[in-house]
């Protein structure tokens, strides 16, 4: 059906086979260089134009949410056929400016090395930003974010975490910093170490780092049987 709506990227009134009032807005985490980082974009036009924002937008009439999400990404950042795990609706009466509009979260882990950002459609820029330097976002987006945030806390500690952030070979340093910057906290290494082997869930490669300036420390890898296991068992851990 052809209908008259608010396009929340631009803010005028246009006519399009869309879903009225219904958007999609995505939550993608990385991690890098020992930080977790959140994938924004810098809107192009519109009442937004010059802030930034989760990426995001209108749903077609013809296709699912799922399959918005991942054209949304795809047309807003380069990101391709990831896996998006959807969180939420948010609907505050007053989350849009020009009209009550609902949103439905997404999330998603990824490695950021694996992919190439390229800004495009109605975002002029895509960056990762660290999540201790993300800026004031536009209409409920710091919302949303900490809503995810909360939600991978949560899960961290119910499930093993790492698989889609960390490269293939890491080390034990590396791998508690990530739940450090997931958690905000500071981890007792000799502890983190002795929970983290106890579950059997990493497989020494005998190997140890190449061309560091310091001590080099010994690689792991995660065993995908044990990792997919624990992912759907579940487990306590306790920090």
């Amino acid at each position: 059906m052809i209908k008259k709506f608010i396009d929340e990227e631009s803010g005028k009134i246009i006519e399009s086979s869309v879903v009225n009032a219904i958007t999609i807005d995505c939550v993608v985490f990385g991690f890098d260089k020992g930080h977790l980082k959140v994938l924004l974009i810098e809107h192009a036009e519109g009442i937004s134009k010059g802030k930034w924002a989760l990426p995001g937008g209108w749903i077609k009439e013809e296709e699912s949410i799922d399959s918005a999400a991942q054209r949304l990404l795809r047309e807003l950042t380069g990101l391709n056929n990831i896996y998006l795990e959807q969180l939420k609706a948010f609907g505050e009466p007053d989350r849009f400016p020009l009209g009550r509009v609902l949103t439905i979260g997404y999330y998603a882990l990824i490695k950021i090395d694996d992919f190439d950002i390229k800004a495009g459609f109605t975002a002029s820029d895509a960056q990762w930003y660290t999540i201790n330097e993300v800026p004031d976002l536009i209409y409920d987006h710091n919302i949303i974010l900490n809503y995810s945030l909360k939600h991978l806390r949560r899960r961290v500690k119910q499930a093993p975490i790492g698989f889609n952030l960390l490269p293939e070979k890491f080390t034990l340093l590396e791998l508690m910093q990530l739940y450090e910057e997931i958690l905000g906290i500071t981890l007792d290494k000799s502890n983190f170490r002795r929970k983290i082997l106890r579950m059997k869930l990493l497989q020494d490669l005998d190997e140890k780092q190449k061309d560091v300036s310091h001590r080099a420390a010994k690689l792991f890898s995660f065993d995908y049987d044990i990792y997919k296991s624990l992912t759907e068992k579940g487990f306590n851990f306790e920090v």
